[in-house]
C-alpha cells in the first residue's frame, strides 16, 4: 500500500509540474515587429531560448527565416529552431527540421548536430506527459522508436565519427540494444506463458544472435533450453546450456552444480498492487531482470547547436 501512495504522489506531482509549465509560457499572439532587423530578430530568439520560452522561440525563429530566408542567421536558425523544438517537447518538429536542414545543408559543419537531435527525438516520439516525469518501463513498448533511434545514432557514427556527439550516442546505442532485446525477452516470456515454445525460442535465440553483450542474453539462453527441453529436442538444448555454463555460471538458472534448474520468468510472480491496477504500467511485476534501460534525457544537459561565426 505504502508504494501506490507514493506513486499517486508521483502523479500529482506531474501534474502540477505540467500546469506550471503551461502557466509560466508566455506566447503571445502579437507579430514579430517588421521595424526589427534579422540579427534584432535572431536576438530576440536567443532571449527566449535563455529563458525558457521555447513557444516565443520558435514563432521568432520561423519568422525570422521567412523573412531573411538567405540572411546570416539564416542556417544558425534552422539549427536552433532543431533545439527550441526539442526543448518544448515536439519530437516530430524536430525530426521535421533536422531532415529539412540535412537536406539544405549536406555538408555543414554541424549537420551531425541536427544527425544527434533527430535521434534523441526519434527516441522520445512517443512520450506523452506522464512517461516525461514517471518511471516506466520502457522495455515493454513497441520497440520500433527505439529502433529507428539505434539507426540514426548509428548514421552520425558512421557520417561523422569524431563528432563531439559521438561519444553519448555510443552509449544511447548500448542503452537501445538492451532496451530491444530486453523487448524481446517480455515477448518470449509471453510465449512461454502460452505454451508457444517455438515462438519463445526464436526470441530467444534471436537475443543470443543478434543482441550479444546485453544483459539479456543469459536470460535469453535459459528460454532456449527450456523451450527446446520442452519440444524435446535434446541436443540442441545442451548445447545452450553449454553455452550458458561457459559464460554465465552464475546463472539464476544453473544450481552450484551448474545443472539446468528450469527457467521460471513467471511461475513466483507476485506483482504489487498498483502493477495489477494499472495493467503493468507502474509498480513491480516481481520479475526481477536487472536490464538496462535508456538513460533519461535531461533537458539540461541537451545540447544547444554550435554558434556560427559573424
Amino acid at each position: 500500500m505504502r508504494i501506490f501512495k507514493f506513486n499517486i504522489t508521483r502523479i500529482l506531482s506531474a501534474l502540477f509540474i505540467s500546469a506550471a509549465l503551461v502557466g509560466c509560457a508566455s506566447t503571445t499572439d502579437e507579430e514579430v515587429p517588421e521595424t526589427l532587423s534579422e540579427a534584432e530578430m535572431y536576438q530576440m530568439a536567443t532571449r527566449s531560448i535563455d529563458s525558457g520560452q521555447y513557444d516565443d522561440a520558435i514563432k521568432t525563429l520561423r519568422t525570422l527565416e521567412s523573412r531573411y530566408p538567405f540572411g546570416s542567421f539564416a542556417e544558425q536558425s534552422q539549427l536552433d529552431i532543431i533545439y527550441a523544438y526539442f526543448m518544448n517537447y515536439e519530437p516530430e518538429a524536430v525530426r521535421a527540421a533536422a531532415d529539412r536542414f540535412l537536406r539544405l545543408h549536406p555538408n555543414h559543419p554541424n549537420a551531425d548536430y541536427a544527425l544527434y537531435m533527430k535521434g534523441l527525438a526519434s527516441n522520445t516520439s512517443a512520450m506523452g506527459l506522464l512517461e516525461r516525469y514517471l518511471p516506466l518501463d520502457y522495455t515493454k513498448r513497441d520497440p520500433g522508436q527505439a529502433r529507428q533511434s539505434f539507426g540514426e545514432f548509428s548514421e552520425l557514427l558512421n557520417r561523422y565519427p569524431d563528432s563531439r556527439y559521438a561519444p553519448d550516442a555510443r552509449q544511447r546505442m548500448i542503452a537501445l540494444r538492451n532496451r530491444l532485446a530486453a523487448y524481446e525477452i517480455h515477448a518470449a516470456n509471453y510465449y512461454m506463458k502460452r505454451k508457444a515454445y517455438v515462438a519463445a525460442t526464436n526470441r530467444g535465440r534471436y537475443v543470443v544472435e543478434n543482441l550479444q553483450k546485453t544483459p539479456a542474453v543469459p536470460e535469453a539462453l535459459a528460454i532456449m533450453i527450456e523451450g527446446y527441453q520442452r519440444m524435446g529436442l535434446i541436443e540442441p538444448a545442451n548445447e545452450a546450456l553449454e553455452v550458458l555454463r561457459l559464460n554465465y555460471p552464475e546463472s539464476d538458472a544453473l544450481n552450484e552444480k551448474g545443472e539446468f534448474i528450469g527457467y521460471q520468468s513467471f511461475g513466483d510472480v507476485n506483482p504489487s498492487l498498483l502493477y495489477t491496477v494499472t495493467f503493468g504500467l507502474f509498480g513491480d511485476s516481481g520479475i526481477d531482470k536487472q536490464l538496462e534501460n535508456i538513460p533519461a534525457l535531461s533537458q539540461e544537459s541537451t545540447p544547444k547547436p554550435p554558434a556560427q561565426d559573424q
